[in-house]
């Protein structure tokens, strides 16, 4: 469902902005995409199809969202499959996994979109609580069983404000919960300690504050660019996301 709905939208968004990049001089072709909580690696289909059209290799990490640990795993397995070196892109919490995974050898720089960038020691849950208390955080429910998605019906609103409506509240009815103590877990390692690190700021994000996004992005020494979009930017701005991971291959 999920993969359907990006899909369809990925190719409305490409087929109306999108412009020949050139990329012939680029270090880069390998190109890990990292999704965040309550989506799937279908999330980042908008930008896959702009980047495959302009000749990176593209791979989509399906995290399973049981653990950081295990997003971790399954990140660095996509790593470690890439033939040369590799730009690492998080979204949101995608951010966190490739602050861990990402001082593999193989990546040559970082690429956070809306994302979390904590240092070593830091969990999700103390950034949340230490940050902006936005509507998107007020609106994540645990179930029973201890997993976080965000009440359907604030999802559209607070997620994907600038998506289509209907497409947003598909996307709230087919949420991948995270596991809470993914939220909880301490990173061990911080890699924008010593890779070149690229942020894309979304302005008008209700999950993740704007100003913490630039205080992140500051901290981390990360070259930024700022678009007016949700926190579901990645969808709406993909040729803007696109085009900050190209310059992240072609700089390093």
């Amino acid at each position: 469902m999920l993969r359907k709905l990006y899909s369809g939208l990925a190719g409305l968004l490409v087929a109306t902005s999108l412009a020949p990049s050139a990329i012939a001089a680029e270090k880069v072709k390998n190109i890990v995409l990292v999704h965040g909580a309550f989506v799937d690696e279908t999330s980042w289909q908008p930008v896959a199809q702009i980047l495959e059209k302009d000749g990176f290799h593209v791979t989509l990490v399906k995290n399973p969202l049981t653990s950081l640990d295990a997003d971790v795993a399954a990140t660095t397995k996509a790593i470690a499959a890439q033939k040369g070196p590799v730009i690492l892109v998080g979204h949101s919490w995608g951010g966190v996994v490739i602050t861990e995974a990402g001082s593999d050898s193989k990546v040559k720089a970082l690429v956070y979109v809306s994302a979390f960038a904590p240092e070593k020691g830091e969990s999700v849950a103390a950034l949340g609580n230490a940050g902006t208390k936005t509507p998107g955080i007020a609106a994540i429910r645990p179930d029973s069983k201890g997993y976080l998605s965000i009440d359907p019906a604030a999802f559209p609103q607070v997620i994907a404000a600038d998506v289509p409506p209907s497409i947003a509240q598909t996307l709230a009815s087919n949420q991948l919960p995270l596991n809470h103590t993914a939220f909880e877990a301490k990173v061990t390692n911080a890699a924008w300690h010593t890779k070149p690190s690229y942020f894309v700021i979304s302005e008008k994000d209700k999950l993740l504050d704007p100003k913490d996004q630039h205080f992140f992005a500051s901290r981390i020494k990360a070259k930024t660019t700022s678009v007016e979009g949700s926190h579901a930017s990645l969808v709406v701005h993909a040729k803007d996301v696109a085009q900050v991971i190209e310059k992240a291959a072609e700089e390093n």
